[in-house]
């Protein structure tokens, strides 16, 4: 509401040009309907920003970057790949046999653009959920998931097919022709803040053998709000092996409890950039978390459009940014 204010107060002090910096847009999330009744809240913002006298909007990493298409005026949708790829380089020490991983099918885009800029391979977490609703009493039994993870390798475009099966004791396992067996540690029983509290989500993470065993896994994510995603997607890639793990977001939203979690999450260290300020010392506080300054990044870019130079070139690929 205060960027609202703002916006038309310089609209109606006649203002040349107006720009709307958001480093984080807010409900991101809600860019499609994905089910019946339910607003595209997104583009509910979109509107409201341009009719409140936004000329030209820049942003950071949008959680669907279609969310471009939903305003009339330009947009600028800066990109923390060339951070992100120069933190790793300088920070893992061994992150030319490192691994990307998406901790879901929605990340598969970046995860993959990330793995080409640093030439190392990728792997994606897909995981099923089936809802059940719980009336009065918490059922016992767990809902079955299905998961597959596909790897992609820069000298092959194969991906591993794996062969699930269930045990006696409800535990699924994935075979290979990788080799080698991994079983999961049954289904894990999460709220969906979705839904209502009487919907439970039983959700389970498995991983194909062979492709992140004895590497170093980076989770790569454009927020993190619970932490509940990454939180199983690092114990997964444990359990596959992985040497240790890495997880990088862009957004640090960290809602509720997540602090917490990440003390207790299976990961080396969370990396999260300052697009949203008023995290960043809490952030520091825990000795797991580390953020990227993108100051320089957005300055740079806000210097740019004023001078009408162009924005694009900051983001070459295998380019190093000048500052």
């Amino acid at each position: 509401m205060e960027l609202l204010i703002i916006l038309s107060a310089c609209k109606t002090a006649s203002a040349r040009r107006i720009t709307a910096v958001i480093p984080s847009f807010p409900y991101s999330r809600q860019n499609k309907k994905d089910k019946s009744r339910v607003p595209i809240t997104a583009k509910m913002i979109a509107n409201m920003i341009t009719v409140a006298g936004a000329e030209h909007v820049i942003t950071v990493d949008l959680h669907a970057s279609q969310i471009q298409g939903f305003f009339d005026i330009p947009v600028d949708n800066l990109t923390c790949e060339p951070s992100i790829a120069r933190w790793i380089r300088h920070k893992v020490d061994d992150w030319r046999d490192a691994i990307i991983v998406s901790p879901d099918a929605g990340g598969a885009k970046r995860a993959t653009s990330l793995a080409d800029s640093l030439g190392i391979d990728f792997a994606l977490i897909n995981c099923s959920r089936h809802l059940q609703k719980n009336h009065r009493q918490r059922s016992n039994t767990n809902e079955s998931a299905d998961m597959a993870l596909m790897a992609h390798s820069h000298s092959s475009s194969e991906v591993a097919n794996g062969v699930h099966s269930l045990s006696e004791s409800g535990e699924w396992f994935i075979t290979s022709e990788g080799g080698g067996r991994v079983r999961s540690g049954g289904a894990r029983k999460q709220v969906s803040a979705a839904e209502e509290s009487a919907d439970e989500v039983d959700s389970i993470m498995e991983l194909l053998v062979g492709n992140v065993t004895g590497k170093t896994a980076i989770l790569v994510d454009d927020m993190i709000d619970t932490g509940r995603t990454l939180a199983l997607a690092s114990k997964t890639l444990e359990a596959a092996g992985a040497k240790r793990v890495f997880a990088i977001v862009t957004h640090g939203l960290l809602s509720g409890r997540a602090m917490d979690l990440i003390t207790r999450m299976q990961i080396v260290k969370l990396v999260v950039t300052n697009t949203i300020s008023n995290t960043e010392k809490a952030l520091q506080s825990n000795g797991k978390v580390e953020v990227i300054d993108m100051s320089a990044v957005i300055g740079e870019t806000i210097r740019r459009s004023h001078h009408g130079e162009s924005i694009s070139t900051m983001f070459r690929q295998d380019a190093e940014m000048m500052f």
